[in-house]
């Protein structure tokens, strides 16, 4: 929130200002005419320095324009009671903006603490899979927002999920914690994967009534790895599905698609799970919208799948860093909340699928 600091020639302008404008006079009185330019130092300061180092710089352009050696302390040719008077209006709106950004740094603190208990970082392995998430939110400046991902081991095996909530930021955060108490709890104690999704589900319909309009929604997929992480289930939820990766190839796996969770449609079939084969070296992408939906200048989106395979290279833990790259190289613009998780099984040699 308080975002990067200004560059470093910023930060020297008003020192090398006021070093070149003093020495200039002192060598020649016919410099004198450039010490108009020492009234742009406290406000140059400002930018970078706090009220203690502005006033400093302050001090010393009121000192520089009374040395009778500079030349800059005849009368017209510079107003004293001018530059005195912005030098102490930069010391106080250099004091506001570090009050400011004091106050800036706590919410900030408060925001990274809130994403670690929503979404915690990944370990980089659950079991015999292997992890790696990326997460960017759409509105700068906020750290969460309307997507999430998690990875459990439980009684059933790992089980993975990414989501993506009605609307983005803060106002999305609470249905985020929601689904993702739901799918923790369901973790434990669901069977199969259906359930889970049923659970999710419930959850978000349950708050759905609470709101104004009555209306809450998410899409998600869900995956499931058995204990020998040789094949994989998957239930999709209005969510796009997961890229498998393998020998240098990626494609995008079918899956039955389901209605997003939380829209309760009369009639609508429940979402079905569907089992995948794995072999040793397969890796998964999940991705949210704000990815597959990237756009370039001609309005084409991003060839997830094809460019995977040009990224196949790629470390696993690095493998989503590279997509992004890509995005920016390739000029994609993405509109919304920027959501990957890699999964790598590992399956153990000998055992059975099942």
């Amino acid at each position: 929130m308080r975002g990067a600091p200004p560059p470093w020639w910023i930060r020297l302008l008003p020192v090398l200002l006021l070093v070149a404008v003093t020495l200039a006079s002192t060598v020649t009185p016919h410099a004198s005419d450039l010490g108009f330019l020492l009234g742009a130092i406290p406000p140059l300061a400002v930018l970078s320095y706090g009220p203690l180092v502005t006033a400093l710089l302050g001090a010393l352009v009121v000192v520089a324009l009374n040395v009778p050696e500079t030349h800059l302390n005849r009368p017209g040719n510079t107003d004293l009671l001018t530059i005195v008077f912005v030098a102490l209006l930069s010391v106080f709106v250099s004091f506001v903006r570090s009050r400011r950004d004091a106050q800036l740094q706590v919410e900030r603190t408060i925001g990274e603490a809130v994403q670690r208990a929503v979404m915690p970082p990944l370990p980089e392995r659950v079991g015999r899979i292997g992890c790696a998430g990326f997460y960017r939110a759409a509105e700068n400046g906020t750290l969460v927002g309307g997507d999430f991902f998690d990875v459990r081991e439980g009684p059933y095996g790992v089980r993975a999920v990414m989501g993506d909530v009605r609307g983005h930021g803060l106002v999305a955060v609470s249905t985020v914690v929601s689904l993702l108490g739901a799918f923790r709890e369901a973790v434990l104690d669901q069977q199969d994967l259906e359930s889970v999704a049923a659970r999710m589900d419930r959850r978000l319909a349950t708050d759905a009534a609470g709101t104004p309009d009555g209306e809450l929604f998410a899409t998600a997929v869900l995956l499931e790895f058995p204990a020998c992480a040789r094949t994989m289930r998957v239930v999709a939820c209005g969510h796009p599905a997961p890229v498998l990766l393998r020998e240098g190839d990626a494609r995008e796996i079918t899956v039955t698609p389901g209605t997003p969770l939380g829209i309760g449609l009369v009639g609508a079939d429940p979402p079905k799970e569907v089992t995948v084969p794995l072999e040793p070296g397969d890796r998964l992408l999940l991705a949210s919208d704000g990815v597959w939906e990237a756009r370039d200048r001609s309005g084409v989106f991003y060839p997830l799948p094809d460019r995977l395979a040009a990224l196949a290279d790629s470390h696993d833990g690095e493998l989503p860093t590279a997509v992004w790259a890509d995005l920016a190289r390739l000029r994609y613009e993405v509109r919304d909340d920027a959501t990957m998780l890699v999964l790598a099984p590992v399956p153990a040699p000998g055992d059975p699928p099942t």
